[in-house]
């Protein structure tokens, strides 16, 4: 790092610190222009602030991981979520944004009555915004603090690493507690560019470096299974072989059959919410919700990981004495080894940019939830708007210092995406129904969340001998059968709060025909089974995509652009159904 690099980083800060200046008299007022940016935000900018967000410190290097262990087949780890994804651009969208709630928590209390109502919405301000808002804010800076010290070794380390974190937490907090959801996307879009920017550079130069010798030298130097875009289904055993991803029929059954559908995990919410809700909620309409939606399905997975998997595919020949734990550790040290002055500083600020916009999120998001969910509906219900947004800004430092605590006492969570998973398997089929069947009531969502963490325990703690994600077949089918019974044993939500609910959201769809036919006036949404064709085009749409932007990277330039016009004639059939289901945007 010289002058240059430094000045970089420097400047890169100033902008984040204007921006949120900027921003400061938007969010002030209410709430909603805080945590909502006045529900005003256009599709690109949400769209590009929920791909920001996602795109934390540790993800290149979790890619990298991956690619490294099970060559670009690895990633089907994550990129099976791509069917919830767009299930959540067709079948929900534009519901949260129809619901005009200011959190997706908020929605307990409009969909359900009644004190389990009340627990279930307090409770899981607390759960989320609190527990789980931190533990994901404790795991982004020690990806943050693992890449400083892998960029400065000798010179950042365990003892000093945390005043890095500290300075990087608290200038975040400041923006985010300043400019409210206003400033956080903004910023979510101009370190957007900075970090795509930074690893497409990186890409370019490591791959185009002499040890490399291009696209061409990159595959004649890579084994044949690096190169492989699928994973090879049979075998005795899931996970690395060192080589091409081996997955079970079972373990495939349960990422392609399960895991999408059923499982709670942060980001990819079945039927969507936490700060893809939040983002949803906060566009101008439901046009503009839906297509930030989509917009974010298709950079999340088609245009944002490529950069990263020549860097992770270059890494496998540059470091192959790396220990497989320690794959992800390639993409720091070709930092270090090919970045040039300047560029360092580029991809340095990319890293802080990785780091801040998703702290910058959670911070907002979670402090959202403490707030509308359980400070105002228990503790403060009568203040003012000021009173609120006042609040709001303090809770959102307390918040940052609470992670910087948590931060400071973990060593390492590695298993916990797969514990949260694992413990929130069967509610994602609640999330998804409360909106499509009205029997579902509080008590039914309250055993859904409850009950994986019953079973959990006795599937870890007592004699069995099954690994994740095989629990997924008996957590699922447990879970889904204890919420089931409940809602047939226990009572309905009040018919009042369904027929207020049904008015303002209209879903429409055969779970809901009985409310429905008390209200004949309220024209319900149709074409549901036009949806679900949508959403399997969608599905196409992406792998399509992904495919097709692969192939033409590493020179197949024919199966490239046959996936990429498939992609392309799915895409102009959806837009075609959009008229036929009643959604007309021309005046919007």
């Amino acid at each position: 790092m010289h002058i240059i690099d430094w000045s970089i980083v420097v400047v890169y800060f100033i902008i984040n610190i204007l921006i949120g200046l900027y921003y400061y008299k938007k969010s002030s007022g209410n709430t909603e222009n805080f945590f909502l940016s006045g529900r005003k935000m256009t599709w690109w900018l949400a769209g590009l602030s929920m791909v920001a967000t996602t795109f934390a410190a540790d993800t290149p290097l979790a890619v990298t991981e991956l690619v490294g262990q099970n060559g670009i087949a690895g990633n089907w780890l994550w990129w099976n979520m791509m069917i919830g994804g767009m299930l959540t651009v067709f079948f929900f969208a534009r519901l949260w944004r129809r619901a005009n709630i200011l959190t997706d928590v908020e929605f307990i209390e409009l969909r359900y009555s009644g004190k389990a109502a009340s627990f279930l919405r307090g409770f899981k301000a607390i759960y989320l915004g609190l527990f789980m808002n931190v533990i994901i804010m404790g795991w982004v800076n020690l990806a943050l603090g693992k890449i400083l010290k892998g960029m400065f070794p000798g010179q950042i380390d365990d003892t000093n690493v945390m005043l890095f974190i500290l300075g990087i937490m608290i200038i975040t907090a400041v923006i985010s507690a300043m400019s409210g959801l206003w400033g956080v996307a903004v910023t979510d879009s101009f370190q957007f560019i900075i970090k795509m920017t930074g690893c497409i550079i990186l890409a370019i130069i490591v791959v185009n470096s002499p040890q490399i010798g291009g696209v061409s030298g990159l595959q004649e130097k890579l084994p044949e299974w690096a190169l492989k875009f699928t994973p090879q289904i049979g075998g005795e055993s899931a996970g690395s072989t060192g080589g091409i991803l081996m997955m079970t029929v079972s373990t495939f059954l349960a990422y392609i059959g399960i895991q999408w559908w059923a499982s709670w995990y942060p980001g990819a919410e079945p039927g969507g919410g936490g700060y893809v809700a939040q983002r949803i909620m906060s566009a101008k309409n439901e046009k503009h919700s839906l297509l930030a939606t989509l917009f974010f399905q298709v950079a999340h997975y088609t245009l944002r990981p490529w950069p990263w998997i020549i860097v992770a595919l270059s890494a496998i020949v540059l470091y192959p004495d790396l220990p497989m734990a320690d794959k992800g550790l390639g993409y720091v040290k070709a930092m270090n080894d090919f970045l040039p002055v300047g560029l360092k500083g580029l991809l340095l600020a990319t890293f802080f940019a990785a780091s801040m916009s998703t702290i910058a999120t959670h911070l907002n998001w979670g402090t959202s939830y403490f707030i509308n969910d359980f400070y105002k509906r228990f503790l403060k219900p009568n203040e003012s708007d000021k009173h609120y947004v006042s609040a709001s800004r303090w809770m959102t430092v307390v918040f940052m210092i609470i992670a910087v605590l948590i931060t400071n006492f973990m060593s390492t969570i590695s298993g916990v995406w797969a514990f949260v998973i694992e413990c929130g398997a069967g509610l994602g089929l609640v999330l998804i129904l409360r909106w499509f069947w009205w029997r579902v009531n509080a008590i039914s969502e309250i055993v859904a969340t409850m009950t994986p963490f019953v079973v959990y325990g006795v599937l870890h703690f007592g004699k069995f001998d099954i690994a994740f994600p095989n629990t997924l077949f008996i957590i699922v089918p447990v879970t889904t059968l204890a919420w089931v019974i409940t809602s047939f044993i226990t009572k309905p939500t009040k018919e009042e709060t369904l027929l207020n609910f049904y008015k303002r959201v209209h879903p429409g769809g055969f779970g809901w025909k009985k409310i429905a036919a008390k209200l004949p006036e309220v024209k319900s949404d149709k074409g549901y089974g036009v949806l679900f064709l949508d959403w399997g085009l969608g599905v196409v749409l992406l792998y399509s995509f992904l495919f097709g932007i692969g192939k033409i990277i590493l020179g197949d330039y024919l199966s490239g652009l046959i996936y990429i016009a498939v992609g392309l004639v799915c895409g102009f059939i959806i837009l075609k159904h959009v008229s036929y289901l009643g959604w007309d945007f021309k005046n919007e």
